[in-house]
């Protein structure tokens, strides 16, 4: 705790200096323009996905560096948050910058027109896959993981890869309902997990469905949920989970375990933009900027929000994790890629497919 408290005290007097100077380093002088514009505004409305707890030390230090500026921040699952947001768009007013975990749902929004172009002074820091068109922006690079009650699954018995997570299942008949994963028919990562899944690897992600189906498994919208059955003991293994949460809960319980699969381990990115109807677009604008900087990716990185910026992979990022050396990385790619399983005729195939699979015998 006093180790957090004094990185927490460090990065929160770095932020004092940046505000102190005025424009950040390594930023165009001009930028001193939207700092004064976005003090004039005085506000910043936030819709995310990541839970308020999470990000409160990050929304700390964002303050401490523009006080003039009130911050509100909503957090809501992905699906309730697309939908209000069109809702709230279609009105003329919402929120000025989204945060979502659900990468294909913000592609669309983006997609669609309700995003504003915006080249990031902090874009050259970025992987390739992890921005698109200046507008769509990876503000993380966390992985999928296997995750487990290690009281009841021990280490040596845990699948570490797709196809053995398959054969683990279908052989422990006993276990009956002890799995768990993400529902896709009302989760929007939960659908974008596992359709990349299928991308991958069909044969495989299919018997795994399969194998879920015969062992009776619960189904959920929230990682939350999932990682507290576990831990309880009411399920023993969970698949597909968004493995910072669970690194952070491992953090403080060791009993839940977690693998990164071998054959290869999908990174998923929180992608942020600013809304094309933000009523404070220059305030909407410092928040991305302090998400990509190496101060904002630092303390994401102290939740288990591992840093999507290449200067910080190996001190912060997804490779300083362990096992990352291990295994076969692959991001799920920030841009129009992920608009093909949002086709509603594709998405009613695939879901039907889930079903039909899920109930086979």
């Amino acid at each position: 705790m006093r180790m957090r408290l004094a990185v927490t005290l460090a990065l929160t007097l770095a932020a004092g200096a940046v505000q102190a100077q005025g424009v950040p380093p390594g930023y165009p002088a001009s930028y001193a323009e939207v700092i004064e514009a976005a003090n004039k505004e005085g506000a910043l409305s936030i819709y995310s996905t990541t839970d308020a707890s999470e990000v409160s030390d990050l929304l700390a230090q964002f303050r401490a560096l523009y006080p003039k500026l009130k911050v509100e921040y909503a957090d809501q699952n992905s699906t309730e948050l697309y939908s209000r947001y069109v809702a709230e768009a279609a009105a003329g007013s919402t929120a000025d910058l989204i945060w979502s975990s659900a990468m294909d749902l913000q592609i669309k929004l983006v997609n669609d027109g309700y995003a504003q172009t915006y080249a990031s002074p902090e874009k050259g820091s970025l992987p390739d896959w992890a921005k698109w068109k200046d507008q769509a922006y990876g503000t993380t690079a966390e992985p999928i993981v296997f995750a487990y009650n290690r009281r009841l699954v021990p280490d040596a018995e845990v699948p570490r890869n797709h196809a053995d997570f398959a054969k683990f299942v279908a052989a422990r008949k006993a276990d009956r309902g002890k799995v768990t994963s993400y529902d896709p028919e009302r989760s929007g990562v939960g659908y974008l997990y596992v359709t990349q899944d299928v991308q991958i690897s069909p044969s495989v992600s299919w018997d795994i469905v399969k194998a879920m189906g015969q062992a009776g498994a619960k189904f959920y919208t929230s990682t939350g949920a999932m990682i507290e059955r576990v831990v309880s003991g009411e399920h023993t293994l969970a698949y597909n989970m968004i493995g910072s949460y669970v690194l952070q809960r491992n953090r403080k319980d060791p009993n839940l375990g977690f693998v990164l699969p071998k054959d290869y381990t999908q990174v998923m990115s929180r992608i942020a933009f600013v809304s094309a109807k933000a009523k404070n677009p220059n305030a909407a604008k410092l928040f991305l900027d302090f998400l990509l900087s190496r101060a904002g990716q630092i303390q994401l990185a102290q939740h288990a929000m591992t840093s999507v910026r290449t200067d910080l992979q190996e001190s912060h990022g997804i490779t300083s994790l362990p096992g990352a050396a291990e295994v076969t990385l692959r991001p799920i790619r920030v841009g129009p890629e992920l608009l093909a399983s949002l086709d509603q005729i594709t998405r009613l195939r695939f879901i039907k497919q889930w079903q039909r699979t899920l109930a086979a015998n």
